[in-house]
């Protein structure tokens, strides 16, 4: 597409210091989409899906931009270009950035009660895209409901230009004080393996090359197409919450445990010493207030090393474990530092001339380097709060990513948790240990998982199995 004068006036703006590595490390197995979904008391109408997306759509210049490449970065730009709401019929987290075309980085989908807004993750993150989804299920249930329920005035909820990561953490602007103190250290620490107590520089070196070899990494069949395995999750939330209290942690550890433990479960040979990480996702606007609607999150790395001890190895034990972890490395201070390195490094003057291409290749690289010290990944939403006469039309929400590796989205809405369990694979051996563990705890789960070899999808060639969605 051939950009004219007026596309040449349209305002731009560099990606933030997080999106730039979803260009680099995306590839045919991971497409760096994400879907949120919601599940509705009544069948989707099309036409007014479509009048709520262009009532929100125009509150939101961020999700009015293309990608576009420059010579030395990529760069988001605003077009003219309008969405248009379409049925599902595909695998989910599909593409949706394409190099060669200029095209929205959403799309929102319908199929039968459920709507899905996927999402390029250079554009935003979880946060950004939920309040981007709040608004469209709170324009939708206004328009089929007004009796019930009058939509809010439209204006401007997200602008296009500010970058938190910019306005908090390069040299000389925001607030975050920069003094070097323990803090750096316990952050550091944790975003690597668990050290020992003072160990020598040369000597930690080679124990964390060491552990990187002995992190577990799951393998598995890819599915034919490479499309995502989706296996949801559906049960009541409080006697989860209940568990988690009975472990003196969050949510989101205790979770996050039994994962580890079906993966020990099913993947660890019974005497295998093995260390099992994960990334979790930190979302930075609990530290550092902000509007904006762009990425502006953090990962740290949990972990967790069996050793065939039953207590030290068990659920309980870990709970404790990857609590403390979090708990260090969740601090206001700590973060800052490690964020502030990256935006330095974003912003060093020899970096800024090197091509985008050659770019491109180092992230790539580095991201695969990585990977190669991650088991898996989670990210939790936590719950969802809608307005109430939304929340009555609206039943489970949904949270599910690309994935390189097993990784599972968590949500929670009125009543009912979802977790989606997502991989680029066939086998769902650790999902069904993850089962058995919560039902075996005395908490109903309901599973719909998805179809992905081509025995599954004959199943389904007629009608659509179980709610409309599994067939996916």
């Amino acid at each position: 597409m051939r950009l004219g004068a007026a596309a040449a006036r349209r305002p731009w703006v560099r990606l933030d210091n997080a999106a730039n590595i979803f260009l680099a490390a995306r590839s045919d197995v991971d497409s760096k989409v994400f879907r949120l979904a919601a599940e509705l008391d009544e069948e989707v109408d099309p036409a007014t899906l479509q009048e709520a997306l262009d009532r929100v759509f125009a509150q939101y210049p961020l999700f009015q931009a293309v990608l576009r490449q420059g010579v030395f970065w990529y760069y988001l730009q605003q077009s003219e270009l309008r969405p248009v709401v379409a049925e599902e019929q595909g695998p989910p987290v599909q593409h949706l950035y394409h190099h060669e075309r200029h095209e929205l980085l959403f799309r929102v989908l319908y199929r039968g009660r459920r709507v899905s807004l996927e999402v390029f993750h250079a554009l935003t993150d979880g946060t950004g895209a939920l309040w981007f989804f709040e608004d469209l299920l709170t324009e939708y249930v206004g328009l089929r409901h007004v009796d019930e329920f009058r939509a809010a005035a439209s204006d401007v909820k997200q602008g296009f230009t500010v970058d938190a990561f910019t306005h908090w953490f390069r040299s000389g602007s925001g607030s975050v004080p920069f003094e070097e103190d323990a803090t750096a250290a316990v952050e550091s620490r944790t975003t690597e393996l668990p050290p020992e107590a003072e160990a020598p520089a040369g000597r930690e070196q080679r124990r964390r090359r060491h552990r990187r070899r002995d992190v577990l990494r799951i393998r598995g069949t890819h599915t034919p197409d490479l499309r995502t395995r989706v296996v949801e999750l559906t049960m009541p939330v409080k006697p989860v919450l209940a568990l988690a209290r009975t472990e003196g942690v969050s949510l989101t550890i205790y979770l996050l445990a039994v994962f580890f433990e079906a993966i020990r479960a099913t993947r660890l040979p019974a005497g295998t010493t093995r260390t099992i990480t994960c990334s979790v996702p930190v979302n930075l606007r609990q530290f550092f207030p902000t509007e904006s609607g762009r990425n502006f999150f953090a990962t740290t790395m949990l972990a967790h090393t069996y050793t065939g001890d039953e207590e030290e190895d068990s659920v309980s034990a870990v709970c404790r474990e990857l609590d403390r972890q979090f708990k260090q490395v969740l601090t206001k201070d700590g973060l800052a530092r490690k964020i502030r390195r990256l935006v330095r490094f974003e912003r060093n003057p020899a970096l800024r001339v090197v091509p985008r291409p050659l770019k491109d290749l180092i992230l790539a690289t580095v991201n695969s380097w990585g990977n190669q010290g991650i088991t898996l990944a989670i990210s939790n939403l936590g719950r969802v709060a809608l307005p109430e006469p939304v929340a009555v039309h609206v039943g489970r929400l949904y949270l599910q990513v690309a994935a390189v590796r097993p990784q599972f989205g968590a949500v929670s809405h009125g009543d009912l948790l979802t977790v989606s369990f997502t991989a680029p694979f066939v086998e769902t051996d650790y999902q069904a240990a993850f089962v058995r563990h919560l039902t075996g705890a005395g908490v109903p789960v309901e599973v719909n998982a998805s179809r992905v070899t081509a025995g599954e999808l004959a199943e389904v060639a007629g009608p659509r199995a179980g709610r409309g969605e599994a067939g996916r």
